[in-house]
């Protein structure tokens, strides 16, 4: 199939397909005659691994280093667990990093009228550098 076909059967654009190609995260297409790349079932295959793995918010290295266990048929499962809760943890900081931010705009938009008045404290909150990180280097403790 043509990288058109192969990006509707796998989720995947053709953009990223050849992004993917061009940082070896898939190998290289196999040619057509004209010079068209072209795909084998097994390649939508992970095409669509690569797709699962980020929507779950794996970065590209993790995924390629999924990829390989995935790949390796005599891969203790250990390794792919641990990668698994790495992720997690990863997870569960930016939850809390999200939360922060939530937390923050929460205060600021209470403490603002949204009236006619001119003052803001949501962007009296924006322009002060500190309000924000220091949020973020409290919840971090």
């Amino acid at each position: 199939m043509n990288i058109g076909d192969a990006a509707s059967a796998s989720g995947v654009s053709a953009k990223m397909i050849r992004h993917y190609e061009e940082i070896g995260l898939i190998p290289a297409a196999s040619r057509s005659d004209s010079g068209y790349r072209t795909y084998a079932e097994r390649d939508v295959h992970l095409l669509r691994f690569i797709r699962q793995g980020r929507l779950l918010g794996f970065s590209m290295k993790q995924i390629a280093e999924l990829i390989g266990l995935w790949l390796d048929q005599s891969r203790p499962s250990s390794k792919v667990k641990q990668l698994a809760l790495t992720h997690i943890a990863e997870l569960d900081d930016k939850i809390k990093e999200l939360q922060a931010m939530k937390g923050t705009l929460e205060q600021l938009a209470c403490h603002c009228h949204g009236d006619a008045r001119p003052e803001c404290p949501i962007l009296d909150g924006l322009a002060k550098h500190s309000v924000l990180s220091q949020k973020f280097v409290e919840e971090k403790r």
